[in-house]
């Protein structure tokens, strides 16, 4: 068992022990990980420079990890479900995604914890550090690793660091916002470079080193300022490389611990648990793909782990979790997490005869879980989505695995919309030309992990994939989609799309280390968006009620705000909210296309008439639970009376 011990920092009962429904009271737990994974056992070869990292006296090397526990205090009153949430950036997620509610580290008001799903339903939820970079501070949840070394000298390598600043400042870090940087390992070194792109599909052009310096070790200036919208590219050297792969086998063990050690171990869930299930978001949800395409369901005992998986709003990427040097918040797309192969089964690249399946490791071991993919159509409009489903000549839809389950949540942008919609991006500042979207698809998610669990448990299939496809036209070139959109009036189309490209970093890559930074770029994939309806709304996938009835249209992209510069460009995975003219008199004046609200819907009660109906056919059709019915409705009502006064 690859967990040695849990030293418990805090225990209590949740909200005083005010009951969950029928799950009853929950306890918390936090406290600290201690991890010691066999360097030469099997099960973890996949991890780079593992070999080279130190050794306690047992010959194990050791990690630590931030730990967090929500469980039903009377474990006979849970449902014996495990869902590790995987940290996005080190922040809790599911709460948020899953019992709608404010993200929050230390959940402790009835408001943290919103319409209680996940405990009403009795699952035990736990959290594990796994990322290195991670500042222990606000909340954060990390993981403490050791540096890998050589009997040669230091280990040193080439990092690369991306930039678009939303205003002009002199001084930026060397790491992805908060995060803690590689530091440079010569302050004066002349072969540092520094880079910038005009927009998105601009070469990179060099600016003079005698322009730019390094402030300290992990932040760079630049005489006169970095500039508003341009993108900016920093490549220099590290020393003493961090062994960032441990994250992998971190959630691994702490999963594989809570369901298997006994209490004599320490583990406060001993006997509890009948099946676990991981869910990754975002920029975990590209962590899971990782965890998947290396192979790593199988502990040192030889057990799977977890027996389903969600990986949500990942699209067909990875990313720099198993990397020398790796920044596993890195979200530039010229990095490895950008690499083939894309689909689950066995696909080839005819231009460069590369052959690979992202599930296959998994299969050939007999470790695999069940998986539902969900995108929303950010992920699409981000170019490289649909390179889950399509071949990458963009010639032939390729089926989901037996195993797997894909889905397009339509008409969503990356994080659920909210009502009113923020100005800006609460993460980035980042301002969109349009209003942000306000479609939320968390009820689609709530039923998603009752499908899986479903599934999992009883053998009950889950709904069939449901994403837009070739064949029967539902997947089409994002630029065929521009007459439609420039109808409306006020609306800016992205002047240009981007696609993922074919990536050469150099030798060695296979065994984590990067050579060739920035990577030398080939020719790109082909991958396609969402077709749209007379309203710009999206027709394949699953359409919540937004989109069934709709007061807007509802898109996955948005473009830069002109006060932010490149106003050609499109953000950052948020979409746009288009309302539908109030009026047929505001139609014909504005010359707007579409219906007006008021030629669709005789009133606000016949609206939320059609919206009942609406979300009655999505629960029957299992993307939806009849809990949630009363609620989307309110919520309807909400987004009505936004419009209206918009």
């Amino acid at each position: 068992m690859a967990v040695t011990s849990l030293r418990i920092t805090r225990r209590s009962l949740v909200l005083d022990g005010r009951p969950f429904g029928a799950a009853g009271a929950y306890e918390k737990i936090m406290g600290v990980l201690r991890i010691g994974v066999d360097p030469v056992h099997p099960a973890n070869q996949a991890i780079t420079d593992l070999a080279a990292a130190p050794r306690t006296t047992a010959g194990l090397v050791e990690c630590e990890a931030d730990f967090y526990l929500l469980k039903p205090y009377d474990s006979a009153r849970g449902n014996r479900r495990l869902l590790l949430d995987v940290p996005n950036r080190g922040r809790k997620v599911a709460l948020g995604l899953l019992n709608s509610t404010p993200r929050v580290p230390d959940p402790a008001t009835p408001e943290d914890f919103g319409n209680g799903f996940l405990m009403r339903w009795g699952y035990t939820v736990a959290w594990c550090g796994w990322q290195h970079d991670v500042p222990r501070r606000d909340g954060l949840m990390a993981l403490t690793v050791p540096a890998v070394r050589s009997g040669n000298g230091p280990i040193s390598g080439p990092v690369s660091c991306e930039w678009r600043p939303n205003a002009r400042v002199e001084t930026l870090p060397m790491a992805d916002r908060y995060h803690t940087a590689h530091p440079t390992a010569d302050l004066d070194d002349p072969a540092a470079r520094l880079t910038v792109r005009e927009n998105a599909g601009a070469p990179a052009g060099a600016i003079a080193r005698t322009a730019w310096r390094f402030a300290d070790a992990s932040h760079v200036s630049l005489d006169g300022g970095f500039e508003a919208g341009k993108i900016y590219e920093l490549v220099y050297r590290a020393e003493h490389p961090p062994l960032v792969g441990l994250g992998l086998l971190a959630v691994r063990d702490a999963a594989a611990w809570l369901r298997a050690a006994s209490t004599a171990d320490g583990n406060p869930c001993a006997g509890e648990l009948e099946r676990a299930y991981v869910l990754g978001v975002s920029q975990t949800g590209r962590f899971l793909r990782h965890f998947l395409y290396l192979g790593l369901n199988e502990d040192e005992a030889g057990r799977r782990v977890f027996d389903g998986a969600i990986a949500h709003v990942a699209g067909a990427r990875r990313g720099e979790f198993n990397q020398r040097f790796g920044q596993p918040s890195v979200n530039a797309t010229c990095s490895v997490g950008s690499l083939f192969p894309f689909t689950d089964t066995p696909e080839v690249d005819p231009v460069t005869g590369e052959r690979g399946a992202l599930l296959g490791r998994l299969e050939t071991r007999g470790t695999l879980p069940k998986i539902v993919t969900t995108n929303t159509a950010a992920e699409y409009w981000r170019g490289d989505a649909s390179l889950v489903h399509t071949d990458v000549e963009g010639t032939r839809d390729v089926a989901p695995h037996p195993q797997s389950r894909l889905y397009l949540f339509a008409g969503s942008q990356h994080t659920p919309g909210t009502l009113p919609p923020p100005d800006a991006d609460p993460n980035t500042g980042s301002r969109g030309l349009q209003t942000f979207n306000v479609v939320d698809y968390a009820p689609l998610l709530r039923a998603t992990l009752v499908n899986l669990d479903r599934w999992v448990t009883a053998d009950v299939e889950p709904p069939p994939s449901a994403v837009p496809r070739l064949d029967d036209g539902t997947a089409v070139p994002a630029e065929s989609t521009r007459g439609r959109f420039t109808r409306i009036p006020g609306v800016r189309f992205p002047d240009r799309i981007e696609r993922p490209r074919r990536l050469d970093f150099g030798r060695d890559l296979d065994r984590g280390a990067v050579h060739e930074l920035p990577p030398k770029i080939g020719a790109p994939f082909v991958s396609f968006v969402p077709s749209i309806d007379d309203d710009g709304n999206d027709l394949p996938g699953i359409r919540p009620v937004e989109l069934l009835t709709p007061l807007a249209t509802y898109t996955g992209w948005n473009t830069r705000h002109p006060a932010q510069g490149v106003p050609g460009d499109l953000m950052s995975m948020l979409g746009s909210t288009l309302p539908f003219p109030l009026t047929r008199g505001a139609r014909q004046a504005s010359g707007d296309p579409r219906v007006s609200i008021e030629e669709r819907y005789a009133s606000r009660a016949a609206y939320l008439a059609r919206v009942r109906d609406s979300a009655t056919r999505l629960v029957a059709e299992r993307h939806m639970l009849a809990e949630d019915v009363d609620a989307v409705i309110e919520r309807a009502g909400r987004l009505w009376d936004f419009i209206a006064r918009a």
